[in-house]
């Protein structure tokens, strides 16, 4: 019998934060490619027409500021309401329904519609992210979850190039925080420890997946990635539990790490790289307390769906959307090659 080598042989490994499997298949990388392709996306000219631009009008009518920093505003087609009639109670618990009161904001990053987080100055994304908190610090007085995403490319639907993300927030614990609560739960009952805590500190031992660094921060390829350059990024001190437990030095190294992921994201395959990403921590409401949480540890997310290059996506299909989530090449690999990216956006080395 040949000796496992993880990069060649098919294995599955175990995704603790959420109970499941992964299926590797890294021989899969060697496979000639005649599947889809997406045309590269060049950046289009700035719109004037831009509903989300300083001083433009949305669709609702209404004009946005000439803001200069960030800007907030109601989702004009929000997926959660505050105010609507719930359902009745199930007569079967087959058919069951329930409030889903909420609401929706979208977040601009920048004025400038041309603008994307890698090409931002530390101070520009220092000032998104001092807004998500004090989004995060109002919505959590009423909500128990308060998701902020960004979608970023076409490809991941996101329809309006403008630098921006969404912030909804709802009186119900999504599927994902839901089950990822759970885990934690159980894994610090049963060892006394934050589950990610404990991870941090193993892959700070094993230095295979990390990817970049800094004092406050760490990004990494989780050991059980599904999306082929995912990443998660993680704080090293202080076990925050929610974004609102950031501290100054935390806020500053957060906007140094998100800078630089990005740019590597962006310099893999020389275009501006689409995903989608989001925070998980500890769930808010009124009955949440600092430090009430101590199973959780707040990250960040970045699901990207390029696999080979800027034209070649990959699509959680079939397998994946049937039986469990399956990735061609090694979170050990896909973290090789983020850390040789350079940290100079390639667009600035032209200039």
């Amino acid at each position: 019998m040949d000796q496992f080598e993880p990069t060649e042989h098919q294995h599955v490994r175990y995704n603790p934060l959420k109970d499941e499997w992964i299926l590797v298949s890294p021989h899969r990388c060697k496979r000639p490619w005649s599947g889809q392709t997406e045309q590269a996306t060049e950046e289009p000219p700035p719109d004037m027409n831009n509903p989300l631009r300083a001083g433009a009008v949305r669709s609702n009518g209404q004009r946005n500021p000439n803001y200069t920093s960030t800007y907030v505003f109601p989702n004009d087609f929000p997926a959660l309401l505050p105010k609507v009639p719930e359902p009745p109670p199930p007569e079967h618990p087959l058919f069951q329904a329930g409030p889903a009161k909420g609401t929706c904001r979208v977040m601009c990053f920048h004025p400038d519609s041309t603008m994307t987080l890698p090409l931002m100055s530390l101070e520009e994304i220092l000032a998104v992210i001092e807004e998500w908190i004090s989004q995060v610090t109002e919505l959590g007085r009423r909500y128990t979850w308060v998701q902020v995403f960004e979608n970023k490319g076409a490809v991941m639907g996101c329809s309006n190039p403008h630098p921006h993300c969404q912030i909804w927030a709802s009186i119900f614990l999504p599927n994902e925080p839901r089950v990822k609560d759970r885990c934690q739960l159980e894994y610090y009952k049963k060892y006394g420890k934050s589950m990610l805590v404990e991870y941090v500190e193993k892959e700070l031992e094993q230095k295979e997946r990390i990817v970049i660094q800094n004092s406050e921060w760490i990004a990494l390829v989780p050991y059980w990635a599904a999306w082929p350059y995912e990443t998660m990024v993680l704080p090293l001190k202080n076990s925050p539990q929610r974004m609102t437990d950031l501290n100054t030095e935390q806020k500053r190294g957060l906007a140094d790490i998100m800078k630089q992921l990005t740019t590597k994201y962006d310099n893999l395959f020389q275009c501006n790289f689409p995903y989608s990403m989001g925070w998980h921590g500890a769930p808010t409401g009124p009955s949440s307390t600092p430090g009430d949480s101590p199973h959780w540890l707040l990250h960040a997310l970045y699901l990207p769906p390029l696999l080979r290059s800027a034209s070649v996506k990959k699509f959680m299909v079939g397998y994946e959307m049937l039986a469990q989530p399956q990735r061609d090449l090694t979170p050990e690999q896909a973290a090789a090659k983020l850390r040789e990216c350079s940290n100079l956006h390639y667009k600035n080395k032209k200039n």
